[in-house]
C-alpha cells in the first residue's frame, strides 16, 4: 500500500489466526481419527470483515501483528485474497485455531488457542498506525479479543487514537468491549450472548432485549446497535428507531465467521449507500450466507446478493426514544 492510495475502511485485528479447518468422519476420544485435507484461512475479526468487504467489492486496509512462520503465512493468505494490509510485524509467533466438522453428526468443533503474547512497543505500533490513517477514513473496524499483553482499555484507545474517522465501530465482548462503548462507538453487533452479557439481562423476549437496549444507549455513547440472533434473525437499534428482521430457514453447514460476515455485509452497505434498513437487510443476508461456507470459508458475495431480497425487515417503533 503507498501513502497515495485513498482509504476508506480501515479494520484493526489484535489478535489474529491462521485457521485450519477440516472434517472426521466422526469425533471419538482416545482414538486416532483420519482428517480431511486441512484448509487454511486468514483469521481474527477484523481480518475477515475485510475479506468479506472485498468480496463484496469493498475495499479495506487490514492492520493486525504478526510473528514467525504462523505469521508470514498469515500475511501470504490475506495478499492471496488482495486485502491491502498493514503488518505490524510481532517477536512471538501468530497462533493458529483449528476448526472440526463431524460428518456424521454434522456438528462443528472449535479450537481457538490463546493469542501471542504482544509487547507494550508491539500494541502500541498497531494504536500508532489507526492514528496515522484513521484521519482519511470513513469507518475504523476494530474486532476480535485481546491477546496477553493487550491493555484491557484497549479498544477504549483505538477509537480515541481513530478520533479523525467519522465511525468507528468496535466488536468484541465483555471487559474489552466496556471502555470503548464509554469513548463513544458508532455501532456495536453482539450476538444474543454477547448482548444480555453486556446488558445484564437474562430473557431473550423482544420487548426485554429492546428495553435493554434502551439502557445502553443512557449509559455509554452508542449510536447502533444490531443485535444477532442465529434462526431468530436480528434486531437493530438506534435511540430513535428500532428494526426487526427475519431469520432465513438455512440448514448451517458452518457457524464459523457469521458475525464477520454481518459486519462485513453491514458497512459495505453503508459505504455504497446510507441506508440503515438496506444495510441491515444485507448484513442479516451476511450472517445467513456465511453459514453456507464450509470451514472458516466466511460468506460469498454471491450468495449475500442472492438473500438479501429475501430477508423482511420491519419496523417495529420510530421516534425520539422508540
Amino acid at each position: 500500500m503507498t501513502e497515495t492510495t485513498p482509504i476508506q475502511i480501515v479494520t484493526l485485528t489484535i489478535n489474529p489466526a491462521v485457521d485450519i479447518s477440516t472434517s472426521v468422519t466422526k469425533m471419538r476420544p482416545f482414538v486416532k481419527m483420519r482428517c480431511a485435507e486441512a484448509h487454511r484461512d486468514p483469521g481474527g475479526g477484523g481480518i475477515n470483515v475485510a475479506r468479506v468487504l472485498k468480496r463484496l467489492g469493498t475495499e479495506a486496509t487490514a492492520i493486525y501483528p504478526a510473528g514467525g512462520a504462523t505469521g508470514q503465512t498469515l500475511a501470504a493468505l490475506v495478499e492471496r485474497e488482495a486485502v491491502r494490509s498493514i503488518v505490524i510485524p510481532t517477536s512471538n509467533d501468530t497462533r493458529e485455531d483449528i476448526t472440526v466438522f463431524d460428518e456424521t453428526t454434522r456438528e462443528q468443533f472449535r479450537l481457538v488457542f490463546p493469542g501471542a503474547v504482544l509487547s507494550e512497543f508491539e500494541w502500541q505500533q498497531c494504536l500508532d498506525a489507526i492514528a496515522r490513517i484513521s484521519w482519511q477514513a470513513t469507518f475504523v473496524i476494530a474486532s476480535g479479543s485481546l491477546p496477553p499483553g493487550a491493555p484491557d482499555d484497549f479498544y477504549g484507545r483505538v477509537v480515541r487514537a481513530s478520533k479523525g474517522a467519522a465511525r468507528v465501530i468496535v466488536d468484541t465482548t465483555g471487559a474489552a468491549l466496556k471502555p470503548a462503548l464509554e469513548a463513544g462507538v458508532y455501532l456495536i453487533k453482539p450476538n444474543l450472548r454477547e448482548f444480555q452479557d453486556l446488558a445484564g439481562i437474562s430473557s431473550a423476549d423482544e420487548p426485554s432485549l429492546i428495553a435493554a437496549g434502551r439502557r445502553l444507549f443512557d449509559r455509554y455513547r452508542i449510536e447502533i446497535i444490531a443485535l444477532s440472533m442465529g434462526s431468530e434473525g436480528a434486531l437493530l437499534l438506534t435511540r430513535d428507531m428500532t428494526l426487526r428482521a427475519s431469520g432465513l430457514p438455512i440448514q448451517p453447514v458452518s457457524v464459523s465467521g457469521a458475525g464477520d460476515s454481518f459486519l462485513g455485509a453491514m458497512v459495505s452497505s453503508l459505504v455504497h449507500d446510507d441506508n440503515l434498513e438496506r444495510a441491515f437487510r444485507y448484513g442479516v443476508a451476511g450472517g445467513s450466507a456465511a453459514l453456507l461456507s464450509p470451514g472458516t470459508g466466511l460468506c460469498l458475495g454471491a450468495d449475500v446478493h442472492r438473500l438479501a431480497s429475501s430477508v423482511n425487515v420491519t419496523t417495529i417503533a420510530r421516534g425520539s426514544h422508540a
